[in-house]
Protein backbone atom coordinates (compact mmCIF):
# COMPACT_ATOMS: atom_id res chain seq x y z
CA UNK A 1 0.00 0.00 0.00
CA UNK A 2 2.62 2.39 0.96
CA UNK A 3 4.70 1.52 -2.20
CA UNK A 4 1.59 1.98 -4.05
CA UNK A 5 1.43 5.60 -2.46
CA UNK A 6 4.91 6.61 -2.84
CA UNK A 7 4.79 5.48 -7.14
CA UNK A 8 1.71 7.69 -7.19
CA UNK A 9 3.79 10.76 -5.55
CA UNK A 10 6.44 9.60 -7.70
CA UNK A 11 4.14 9.91 -11.40
CA UNK A 12 2.66 13.25 -9.71
CA UNK A 13 6.00 14.58 -9.71
CA UNK A 14 6.99 13.62 -12.87
CA UNK A 15 4.14 14.85 -14.79
CA UNK A 16 4.69 17.68 -12.58
CA UNK A 17 8.08 18.56 -13.81
CA UNK A 18 7.13 17.81 -17.14
CA UNK A 19 4.61 20.43 -17.34
CA UNK A 20 6.77 23.14 -15.94
CA UNK A 21 9.89 22.29 -17.64
CA UNK A 22 8.73 21.99 -21.31
CA UNK A 23 7.30 24.55 -23.31
CA UNK A 24 3.67 25.51 -23.26
CA UNK A 25 3.49 26.77 -26.77
CA UNK A 26 5.00 25.25 -29.54
CA UNK A 27 4.94 28.66 -31.67
CA UNK A 28 7.06 30.42 -29.11
CA UNK A 29 10.07 30.24 -31.55
CA UNK A 30 8.11 30.43 -34.54
CA UNK A 31 7.07 33.81 -32.81
CA UNK A 32 10.26 34.80 -31.79
CA UNK A 33 11.57 34.48 -35.14
CA UNK A 34 8.55 36.60 -36.67
CA UNK A 35 9.07 39.17 -34.32
CA UNK A 36 13.00 39.72 -34.83
CA UNK A 37 12.25 39.71 -38.76
CA UNK A 38 9.33 42.57 -38.57
CA UNK A 39 11.85 44.75 -36.52
CA UNK A 40 14.03 44.95 -39.49
CA UNK A 41 12.54 47.64 -41.59
CA UNK A 42 13.17 50.71 -39.94
CA UNK A 43 12.42 53.28 -43.01
CA UNK A 44 9.43 54.14 -41.15
CA UNK A 45 6.63 56.74 -43.67
CA UNK A 46 3.67 58.41 -42.96
CA UNK A 47 0.64 56.69 -45.25
CA UNK A 48 -2.67 58.01 -45.56
CA UNK A 49 -6.05 56.29 -44.09
CA UNK A 50 -6.50 55.19 -48.46
CA UNK A 51 -3.49 53.55 -48.64
CA UNK A 52 -3.98 51.29 -45.20
CA UNK A 53 -7.15 50.58 -46.69
CA UNK A 54 -5.57 48.40 -49.76
CA UNK A 55 -3.71 46.20 -47.13
CA UNK A 56 -6.31 44.29 -45.56
CA UNK A 57 -6.03 40.35 -46.73
CA UNK A 58 -3.90 38.00 -44.91
CA UNK A 59 -1.27 37.45 -46.67
CA UNK A 60 -1.13 41.48 -46.75
CA UNK A 61 -2.39 43.26 -43.31
CA UNK A 62 -2.10 46.43 -41.87
CA UNK A 63 -3.63 47.79 -39.02
CA UNK A 64 -3.66 51.46 -36.98
CA UNK A 65 -3.83 51.38 -33.69
CA UNK A 66 -4.16 55.31 -32.17
CA UNK A 67 -2.79 56.81 -35.26
CA UNK A 68 0.20 54.41 -35.76
CA UNK A 69 0.26 52.04 -38.81
CA UNK A 70 1.12 48.50 -37.93
CA UNK A 71 1.90 45.64 -41.04
CA UNK A 72 1.14 42.76 -38.73
CA UNK A 73 0.95 40.31 -41.82
CA UNK A 74 4.18 38.04 -40.46
CA UNK A 75 1.73 37.75 -37.31
CA UNK A 76 -1.65 36.66 -38.75
CA UNK A 77 -0.97 33.28 -38.68
CA UNK A 78 0.24 33.43 -35.30
CA UNK A 79 -2.17 35.33 -33.54
CA UNK A 80 -3.70 33.49 -30.64
CA UNK A 81 -7.12 35.24 -31.23
CA UNK A 82 -7.46 33.64 -34.62
CA UNK A 83 -8.85 35.64 -37.98
CA UNK A 84 -10.05 38.17 -35.45
CA UNK A 85 -6.98 40.49 -36.22
CA UNK A 86 -8.20 40.11 -39.50
CA UNK A 87 -11.38 42.08 -38.41
CA UNK A 88 -9.71 45.55 -38.63
CA UNK A 89 -7.37 44.56 -41.49
CA UNK A 90 -6.96 47.91 -43.32
CA UNK A 91 -8.93 50.05 -40.97
CA UNK A 92 -8.48 51.01 -37.48
CA UNK A 93 -8.00 48.51 -34.56
CA UNK A 94 -7.58 50.70 -31.85
CA UNK A 95 -10.78 49.66 -29.98
CA UNK A 96 -10.20 45.87 -30.48
CA UNK A 97 -6.53 46.03 -29.41
CA UNK A 98 -7.33 47.74 -25.95
CA UNK A 99 -10.09 45.50 -25.27
CA UNK A 100 -10.12 43.30 -22.46
CA UNK A 101 -8.70 39.68 -24.53
CA UNK A 102 -5.14 41.07 -24.62
CA UNK A 103 -2.78 41.13 -21.89
CA UNK A 104 -0.08 43.68 -21.70
CA UNK A 105 2.49 42.11 -23.60
CA UNK A 106 1.15 42.96 -26.47
CA UNK A 107 1.56 46.78 -26.18
CA UNK A 108 5.71 45.17 -26.32
CA UNK A 109 4.72 43.09 -29.56
CA UNK A 110 2.85 45.36 -31.31
CA UNK A 111 5.71 48.44 -31.43
CA UNK A 112 7.93 45.22 -33.66
CA UNK A 113 5.63 45.73 -36.40
CA UNK A 114 5.74 49.32 -36.45
CA UNK A 115 6.04 50.96 -40.26
CA UNK A 116 4.64 54.72 -39.84
CA UNK A 117 2.29 57.20 -38.61
CA UNK A 118 -1.27 57.72 -40.31
CA UNK A 119 -1.28 61.00 -42.21
CA UNK A 120 -3.53 63.83 -40.18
Amino acid sequence: MEAMLLAGIGVMLVVLGAFLLLPRNPKSSKRREIRANAGRNKEWKVYSRDEVSLHKKRDDCWIIIKDRVYDVTPYVEEHPGGDAILAHAGDDSTRGFYGPQHGTRVFDIIEDFYIGDLKM
